[in-house]
């Protein structure tokens, strides 16, 4: 399969950049190619940005970056009507949302309302201003980075976005090896710049539709059903999955699937992006902190797989 050489290809450029993180380097593919925007939540300095930045890169996308702060406006993201006096009239200047690729570096520093602004975007590829509704470019993806909420200066991502990210991922501390390789190596952001685009944007729209394409046999479905259904019946978390929840694992399943060279689903390419996947979008039962991953893994093993 030609889009299975091109992938692997891909994966192996960002493994030179983010070393020893292939799980999480090949999640982040998958949410991309599934059509999905991705957060990456971890401590600073763990390579938050380089990996976002690396996707931007290799997938060959226009991309902007923006430092999420107290003070940052909505309208510093979407852009402004300037009046312009030659031409005696208002002239919109677009901002940073206008590119197929926008990293929302440490999205959580930022206030809810400039938060929400990026709801409409993220949902609709779409923003409206004064107005006017304006398209954003396509592909259109949000690659945010979020620091731990006990960090200073940190806001809650509200629900509503939170169930936007199509996945949630945490890069961790580099075992020994890689850190000993980041060490002896050079800056991995000059690294980033000199990476290659291996894809085109219609390239990608391309593999995209592959991922739609790939086949998921009833049984499957049922798995996928009963996994949504155990969310729900109060064991395990305080409000279950939403049906856009559902077709979301589903979809991160399929680019799972073609990431390993499949046209088909399996019970494993569900296991392996589940977590990811819903994780964010749920409350356990009995604890305060949101999004247990060893919640969902534990409900994942009591679920049979039919």
């Amino acid at each position: 399969m030609q889009a299975h050489v091109k992938l692997k290809s891909m994966l192996d450029q960002l493994n030179t950049v983010i070393v020893g993180k292939a799980p999480q380097v090949q999640d982040g593919v998958a949410c991309l190619l599934a059509g999905g925007h991705l957060l990456i939540e971890d401590v600073p300095g763990v390579g938050k940005t380089t990996l976002a930045h690396a996707l931007a890169k290799t997938l060959g996308l226009q991309f902007s970056r923006v430092q999420f702060t107290a003070d940052l406006m909505p309208s510093d993201l979407s852009g402004v009507s300037v009046y312009e006096r030659g031409r005696e009239a208002f002239v919109f200047h677009p901002g940073p949302l206008f590119a197929q690729v926008l990293l929302a570096d440490e999205i959580n520093r930022a206030s809810p309302k400039t938060q929400s602004a990026l709801l409409e975007a993220m949902e609709e590829k779409q923003v409206t201003i004064d107005g006017e509704t304006r398209p954003l470019p396509s592909p259109f993806f949000v690659i945010a980075t979020q620091n731990p909420h006990d960090q200073v200066g940190t806001y809650a991502l509200p629900e509503s976005q939170l169930d936007r990210f199509h996945m949630r991922i945490s890069l961790g501390y580099p075992d020994r090896v890689a850190e000993r390789e980041l060490l002896c190596g050079g800056d991995r952001r000059d690294l980033v710049e000199t990476l290659p685009s291996l894809l085109t944007a219609s390239e990608l729209r391309q593999l995209q539709q592959q991922v739609l394409q790939i086949h998921a046999a009833p049984a499957l479905l049922d798995y996928v059903q009963d996994l949504v259904a155990a969310t729900r019946n109060g064991r395990w978390f305080a409000q279950g999955l939403s049906p856009r929840a559902g077709i979301a694992v589903l979809r991160a399943a399929k680019a799972q699937a073609l990431l390993s060279g499949r046209d088909y689903t399996a019970p494993d390419d569900v296991q392996a992006i589940l977590p990811q996947t819903i994780a964010h979008r749920l409350i356990p039962v009995g604890e305060a902190g949101r999004g247990s991953v060893e919640q969902v893994r534990a409900m994942m093993e009591a679920v049979a797989i039919p």
